[in-house]
Parts: C-alpha cells; structure tokens; sequence
C-alpha cells in the first residue's frame, strides 16, 4: 500500500490478506477495520470513490490488517467496540467479546421479570447483559457481577460511558454476593477443554480461558453456580446460556436446584442455547 491508495484498492487487498489468513469473514472484517481506522461509515467506505488512504492512516491500516491476519486478532478486540442489542460497548481482552447468542437471554429476561425486580447478571464480563437490561427495562435493579477485576473495571467504565444505571460487585459465582435478588441471569464459561483444539485462533489466543473453559464436560460452572443458587429461595427465575449439546443436563440441574417450568430457546441458527427456570 502506497500514499494517497485509493480505499477501494487498498480494500481489496485487505482481504485478499485476510481471506488467505483463513478468517472466514473477510471483506467484512476489512471494511469494519477500515471503516474504524479512517473513522467513517461503511456505507461512506463503499460508496465515496474519492476516499484515500493517506499519510497516518497507511500505516495504521497496514497494523490493522497484520493484527487480523497474522496475529489472528478478533476485530472486536482491535476497533474496541461491539454492538449489542441498542447499545455500542467498549471491549478489549479482559472479557469475552458479547456473541449474538447472548441477545437471546436478554430477550427471555425481559419477557419474564416482573417490574422492578432485583437482578444479577453473574460472570458479567463487559457488562453486555446487565447493561441492556437496564438499557430496555430501566425499572429493573440491575447487579453486574464478576470474579475478574479486569473485567469489571471494563463493565463499570462501559456503564459510566452509556450513562446507565448498574451497580457492580466482585464475587465469585455467589459466593460474596448478598441474598437479595430474585432473578439470576449468567453467560458462564461452558466449553469443555477437549474442545479448546477445535476452537478459532480469534478465541484461543485472544480471548480470557477462565470465561470460555468449564471442565472436562463445560459444566463445571453451571454445576457450582445451581448449587449455590439452590437454597437462595428468595430467587424466583433463573437464565443460563450453554453449549448446544447441554441443554437436557442443564435443564437436570435446574430442576435438581428446584425450580420448574424449565425450557429451552434455540437460537437464530436453531441452536438450544439459552435454558430457564421459575419457581
């Protein structure tokens, strides 16, 4: 790439360099980086054949690129933003990058809790679901927990920066956390590690072990999560996201901790990814 490229130009051979890196999405990967580096729209990048790419922008595209192409970077991890649901949050390495599946637990979430419920999002990570919680039902008291420092500092400063109203407590699962709620939502870590050679190099390399592994079976935090929850009997609705293949043991385990009206939605590829409970 040379001053004064044409964007067009330039974009094409992004992906070219991406497509061959193995990235499976890779124009869109390209014009999202692109997009971020010369801080315009995609539609702009797409449709303005007088855009450039000139002067400090070469090299930090050239950057860009090696990062999603070389070092196998996800592109959420080298914008810093990720869209969920009505809200653009800030990410980077301390928590896992909010996966459109999760939106599907916010959504049973909100069509179950009664007004002003008290709720904890468990393992919160950048604080995706209980910011949109109280994005969309701001009646809710909403709780974001999490045992990584890391990772509530990150939800804390992306629910200062959206002006929302969470609080956030360090504990690990439970463990620390006070018995006031009566809902518990979570996107615990529930990959087992046979699994870990099979996953993405976006995912191995990039993104925290402690909230993707779970176990020989990736159930080992959900196990110790319903059993702490099972005695809390003050918490009257429950909601877990899991692998695909979890749902009969996890809908087991709910019913073991006591609450009924067990179900489980399947996701937009058809998935059965979210299971929740009443009692």
């Amino acid at each position: 790439m040379t001053v004064g490229t044409p964007v067009r130009e330039a974009l094409d051979g992004a992906i070219t360099a991406i497509s061959a890196a193995g990235c499976e999405t890779p124009r869109l990967d390209a014009e999202l980086l692109f997009a971020h580096v010369l801080g315009v729209s995609r539609e702009r990048l797409l449709t303005d054949r007088d855009l450039m790419v000139s002067g400090p922008d070469v090299r930090a595209v050239q950057n860009a690129v090696r990062r999603r192409a070389v070092q196998r970077e996800p592109v959420a991890y080298i914008t810093g933003r990720r869209a969920f649901r009505r809200l653009e949050l800030v990410v980077d390495a301390r928590a896992l990058i909010p996966r459109p599946e999760t939106e599907l637990l916010v959504e049973l979430a909100l069509a179950s809790l009664p007004e002003g419920a008290r709720v904890l999002d468990v393992g919160t990570g950048s604080g995706a679901i209980a910011l949109a919680l109280a994005d969309e039902r701001p009646d809710l008291d909403v709780t974001g927990s999490d045992l990584s420092e890391g990772a509530l500092a990150l939800a804390r400063a992306n629910g200062e920066r959206l002006g929302l109203r969470v609080q956030w407590l360090h504990a690990d699962l439970l463990a620390g956390a006070p018995d006031e709620y009566e809902a518990i939502l979570s996107n615990p870590p529930y990959v087992a590690e046979s699994e870990r050679s099979s996953l993405e190099p976006e995912i191995v390399r990039h993104e925290p072990p402690g909230a993707l592994f779970a176990g020989a079976d990736g159930l080992t935090v959900i196990r110790a999560l319903l059993a702490q929850l099972a005695p809390r009997l003050r918490v009257r609705f429950t909601a877990l996201e899991h692998g695909a293949d979890q749902a009969a043991e996890v809908t087991r385990l709910l019913r073991a901790a006591g609450f009924s009206d067990v179900r489980t939605a399947r996701d937009l590829a058809g998935l059965p990814r979210v299971t929740a409970g009443r009692r």
